[in-house]
C-alpha cells in the first residue's frame, strides 16, 4: 500500500511538471518566431537554451520519480568565434567587426540542426496529455503506470528510443504532433507571405521575398526530419553583380547608370518575380494550412473533446474516467503516421522544384563549374610550369654547365673530374625523383597501374590516421573521375589531421545507380563546413566538372563524415572489386 500511495504522489508531481512544460513549449515557439521575422533573432538560443535546462531538469526529476536513467542528447556546444589576421571575425564568407552576429549564428545551428532539439519539442507537445493522464492510470497500474511513464520519456528524450510497450501510442501521437506542426508552421508562412505580397512590387521586395525563403526552408528541413520526404530547393540562382562597360558605366536595358547599385536592385526585383517557386510559395502558404487543417478535424476534434469540461452529470464516474481515454485513443488512430506523410507529399508538390528549374539550375551549375575547371586547369597548368622552371629546369641547366666544366677538367684534373662526375651522378637522380614526384601529383602511377581501390590504401598507408577502408566496385572506373576521388580523398584524409585533430578515419567507395559514392568518416572534433573551408570549396569545384555532389555532415564535436557522388561509367571488362582493410 506504501508503495501505491508514493507513486500516487509521484504521479501527481509528474502531472504538475507536464503542466508547467507548456512554459518552454511556449517559449521554443517565440524562438521559432523571433528566427523566422528576424526579429530580435539573437534571443532565440537563450530562449531554447533554457528550454533545454528545463528538459534537462525534468530528465533528473523524472530518474530520481521513476527509476529509468535519461541520458542528454545533446550535440556538444561551437567553439568561440576567434578573430582573424585581419582582425575581423568570419562566419561563411561575411565578415563582422565583432564576434557577436558569429555567435549567434553559430548557436542557432547548433539548437536548431541538433535532432535532440526535435525531439524536445515533440515532447513538449505530447508530455501535457501524457502528464496528466498519468496520475488516472497510476490509479488503476499503480507503481508500473510510474515506470512506464519514465521509459516513455526514455523513448521520446533519448537518441535511440528503447520503450516497446506504447509503441502504438509513440507513433500516432508522434503523427499528431507532426500534423498539428505542419499546421502551426505553415500558418505562419501563409502570415509571412502577405507582407511579401504586399512589398513584393516595392524596392525591398527582394529582400523580404529571400527573408520568406529561408523560412520556407526551414518548412522543408522540418518535413524531412518530420516525415522523411525530402523536398528540394527549387530557386533559381541569385542574378550575378553586374560588371562595369569599358566606358565605367553599368548598364540596365538600354539605360547607363554610374553606380551598380540600382541594376543589381532591379536585378534582383525581376528575379524574385519571375521565379515561378516564389509564387509556388505563396501558394503553398495557403493552401497548405488548409489541408492540414482538413488532415486535422477528426484527430484534434476527438483529442479536444475527451479533455472538454465535464461530461453529462448524468453519466457514471467510471464513464467519466474511461471516456477521456477512449476518445484520446480514437484521435491518436485517426492521425497514422501515413497521414502525416501524405501532407508532406502535397507540400513537395508545391515547394519542390519543377522540371523547368531542375533544368535552370543545371544549366547554371554546368556553367559554373565549367568556369570552375577551366580556371583550375589553368592554374594547374601554371603550377606545373613554375615547377619545371624553377626545379627540374634549373637542376638541368646546373648539369649542363657542370658538363662543360667536366670535360675541360678531364685532360688537367682526371680525379678532380671523377669527384665532378660522381656530383652529376647524384644530382640527376636527385632531378628524377623530383621529376617523378612532379608527375605523381599530377596523377599517381598506382593509380593507373592498380585502380582506385589500391590507390586509395597506398594513400592510407602514408597517412599518419589509422585509416579502414572498404572497397565494393564492380571493375575499373574511368580514369576522370578515378583522379578526382584520388584527390579528393587525400585532401579529406589531410584535413582530418590538420583541422579535425583526428586519430582513426573510415573510407568506403561503392558504386550505386551509375554513381562513384565515396564516404569518408573521421573522429575529428567536427564543425567542417564548405563555406568556411577552402580545401572543401575546392573539392566541390573539382567535382563540378563531373557534376558529382559533396555532402557535409559534421556536427560540433564530430564525428565528420563526408560523401562524394560522381556520376561515371565502367570500364569494359573490368573485373570486380571488393575488399576491406585496416592501416595502422
Amino acid at each position: 500500500m506504501t508503495r501505491y500511495l508514493i507513486a500516487l504522489r509521484r504521479s501527481f508531481v509528474l502531472a504538475g511538471l507536464a503542466i508547467v512544460g507548456l512554459l518552454p513549449l511556449l517559449g521554443t515557439l517565440v524562438a521559432l518566431v523571433f528566427i523566422c521575422s528576424g526579429v530580435l533573432i539573437w534571443f532565440a538560443p537563450p530562449v531554447v537554451e533554457w528550454c533545454r535546462r528545463y528538459v534537462n531538469r525534468m530528465r533528473h526529476v523524472a530518474t530520481e520519480l521513476t527509476g529509468v536513467e535519461l541520458p542528454a542528447p545533446y550535440r556538444a556546444e561551437p567553439p568561440e568565434p576567434e578573430r582573424e589576421a585581419d582582425g575581423w571575425y568570419r562566419d561563411g564568407n561575411s565578415l563582422y567587426r565583432k564576434p557577436k552576429w558569429v555567435w549567434v549564428n553559430r548557436r542557432i545551428e547548433w539548437v536548431f540542426e541538433d535532432p535532440a532539439t526535435f525531439r524536445d519539442g515533440m515532447w513538449l507537445v505530447l508530455n501535457p496529455v501524457v502528464g496528466l493522464l498519468l496520475p488516472l492510470v497510476t490509479v488503476f497500474a499503480g507503481p508500473i503506470a510510474v515506470r512506464s511513464y519514465g521509459r516513455w520519456l526514455h523513448g521520446r528524450l533519448s537518441r535511440t528510443p528503447t520503450f516497446q510497450g506504447l509503441r502504438w501510442l509513440n507513433k500516432h501521437g508522434e503523427a499528431f504532433g507532426h500534423l498539428m506542426g505542419f499546421l502551426a508552421v505553415s500558418t505562419l508562412q501563409f502570415l509571412f507571405g502577405l507582407c511579401v505580397l504586399c512589398t513584393i512590387i516595392t524596392p525591398i521586395g527582394a529582400g523580404t521575398t529571400v527573408a520568406y525563403r529561408k523560412f520556407v526552408n526551414m518548412l522543408r528541413d522540418a518535413t524531412s526530419k518530420w516525415s522523411g520526404v525530402e523536398i528540394e530547393v527549387p530557386y533559381l540562382p541569385e542574378p550575378r553583380f553586374p560588371v562595369a562597360r569599358p566606358d565605367g558605366l553599368y548598364q540596365l536595358g538600354k539605360q547607363l547608370y554610374e553606380s551598380p547599385w540600382w541594376p543589381a536592385l532591379v536585378n534582383r526585383m525581376v528575379w524574385v518575380q519571375r521565379d515561378r517557386a516564389t509564387w509556388r510559395d505563396l501558394a503553398a502558404g495557403v493552401l497548405i494550412p488548409l489541408v492540414s487543417l482538413a488532415a486535422l478535424v477528426l484527430p484534434f476534434g476527438f483529442v479536444a473533446a475527451a479533455w472538454w469540461p465535464p461530461f453529462d452529470p448524468d453519466f457514471p464516474v467510471w464513464a467519466r474516467i474511461v471516456l477521456p481515454f477512449v476518445l484520446t485513443g480514437i484521435g491518436f488512430a485517426c492521425s497514422p503516421p501515413w497521414l502525416a506523410r501524405a501532407v508532406a507529399r502535397f507540400a513537395r508538390l508545391l515547394l519542390g522544384p519543377t522540371e523547368a528549374s531542375r533544368l535552370a539550375l543545371r544549366v547554371e551549375r554546368l556553367e559554373r563549374t565549367r568556369t570552375d575547371a577551366s580556371a583550375a586547369q589553368a592554374a594547374e597548368l601554371r603550377r606545373i610550369e613554375r615547377d619545371l622552371h624553377d626545379g627540374v629546369q634549373s637542376r638541368l641547366v646546373a648539369m649542363g654547365m657542370k658538363l662543360g666544366a667536366l670535360e675541360a677538367l678531364i685532360d688537367r684534373d682526371p680525379e678532380k673530374a671523377k669527384e665532378m662526375a660522381a656530383e652529376l651522378r647524384r644530382n640527376s637522380s636527385d632531378t628524377l625523383t623530383e621529376l617523378r614526384d612532379l608527375v605523381r601529383g599530377v596523377h599517381p602511377p598506382v593509380l593507373t597501374e592498380r585502380g582506385l581501390g589500391d590507390a586509395v590504401r597506398a594513400l592510407a598507408l602514408d597517412s599518419p590516421l589509422r585509416v579502414e577502408v572498404s572497397v565494393d566496385l564492380p571493375g575499373r572506373i574511368e580514369p576522370p573521375v578515378e583522379a578526382c576521388a584520388y584527390f579528393a580523398v587525400s585532401e579529406l584524409l589531410g584535413n582530418a589531421v590538420k583541422h579535425g585533430q583526428a586519430e582513426r578515419a573510415t573510407v568506403s567507395l561503392g558504386f550505386e545507380r551509375g554513381r562513384l559514392v565515396v564516404v569518408v568518416t573521421d573522429s575529428g572534433r567536427g564543425g567542417a563546413n564548405p563555406v568556411r573551408g577552402s580545401g572543401l570549396r575546392g573539392i566541390e569545384r573539382r567535382l563540378g566538372a563531373f557534376d558529382g555532389k559533396l555532402t557535409v555532415d559534421s556536427p560540433p564535436g564530430g564525428p565528420t563524415a563526408v560523401t562524394l557522388e560522381i556520376p561515371c561509367q565502367l570500364e569494359p571488362s573490368s573485373p570486380k572489386t571488393s575488399t576491406c582493410s585496416e592501416t595502422d
